[in-house]
């Protein structure tokens, strides 16, 4: 038996009232973000798809016409089985395209160095140039399990799911991980860059607008993933003044024995404030070498540089095979820092 087709009409017209009320529940921040990087790379997807769509649209306009002019019931079509070549159109086919690649290759390779997160900036938005003597902020970013903390060297303050920055100021971003790898995003102000344990990756970018944004892990990192989300808070100068001092009157000091304890996973975290923060706690996250008596990376990788094992025989420091114990690995850095000592008074 056939189906009805008599509220064909009203579920369509449900569904594209429910898709106009959906297009309302973002602001598309991607293509409207607060932040100049932001906006570059959003100037660029919008340049990129323009281009393409000069090939597609067209394409789509006579697949529709060709249809519709060579259908069986048109007899008054012209028919040509013989027809094979076309110089013209041949031109047409293959130049046009090959326009669009080279267009869209050079704009990529441009805009690829120009974005570089590494890169510094070379201006605070479209209309405002970078004054050469504004200092950028410095903010050090560890991704843990399941919690972004934050960094603030030159405040001596950190925190834990809340970020902020004054507004037009550069801010350069330094990042690593505890454990797993994450990926710090914050759609109004840049593109996602990963965060990884031993490493360091950065980030170069400034918040154009006041106001209170969303910050997001962008790359799945366990059980705890849907919940590291952060605030980030576009301030004026006074406001983030404000904003760093009640966090030296509320925080709590940082040091190794606290990070320890907060490094544990936790998800839903709420938001933390630290006053002061140990210095150099950044670098012994970075190098992996928080717990008391455990060798740093950079020290490790100073050893492997040097000749390795045969380097530390040479100075006379006879250690067993496993010379990355907690046992030794004091007298293992105090030599390598007695190394570097002597060799920049060399250098004097």
């Amino acid at each position: 038996m056939p189906k009805s087709t008599e509220t064909r009409g009203p579920v369509w017209l449900a569904a594209a009232a429910l898709l106009a009320t959906l297009t309302g529940c973002s602001k598309a921040v991607v293509l409207n973000p607060a932040g100049d990087v932001a906006a570059q790379s959003g100037d660029l997807v919008v340049t990129a798809t323009l281009l393409m769509l000069i090939i597609i649209v067209p394409v789509i306009l006579l697949t529709l016409l060709f249809a519709w002019k060579y259908r069986q019931t048109n007899a008054e079509a012209e028919y040509d089985p013989e027809w094979h070549h076309s110089t013209a159109l041949e031109l047409v086919i293959w130049s046009v395209p090959l326009i669009i690649i080279i267009a869209l290759g050079a704009l990529t390779w441009i805009s690829t160095h120009k974005l570089d997160p590494y890169r510094p900036l070379d201006r605070i938005s479209a209309s405002k140039p970078l004054d050469p003597n504004v200092k950028p902020l410095e903010v050090q970013v560890v991704a843990l399990d399941w919690k972004w903390m934050f960094i603030y060297p030159e405040q001596g303050i950190a925190t834990v799911n809340e970020l902020a920055a004054p507004v037009d100021r550069p801010i350069r971003f330094k990042l690593t991980a505890s454990h797993t790898m994450s990926a710090f995003y914050v759609p109004d102000l840049a593109g996602m860059i990963y965060a990884m344990p031993g490493m360091q990756t950065e980030l170069n970018a400034v918040i154009n607008q006041e106001g209170v944004f969303k910050g997001l892990n962008s790359h799945y990192s366990g059980a705890g993933f849907s919940g590291m989300t952060f605030k980030f808070h576009g301030l004026s100068n006074e406001g983030f003044d404000a904003w760093v001092q009640k966090a030296k009157d509320e925080g709590q000091e940082l040091n190794r024995v606290s990070y320890l304890d907060l490094v544990k996973p936790s998800e839903r975290h709420p938001v933390t404030r630290f006053s002061p923060v140990q210095e150099g706690l950044y670098d012994r996250v970075l190098n992996m070498c928080v717990e008391e008596g455990k060798m740093c990376m950079h020290h490790m990788m100073a050893i492997d540089a040097a000749g390795g094992a045969a380097y530390m025989k040479k100075v006379g420091l006879n250690l067993p095979d496993d010379v990355c114990s907690v046992e030794n690995a004091d007298r293992v850095v105090a030599l390598l820092d007695q190394r570097d000592s002597q060799g920049a008074v060399a250098q004097q």
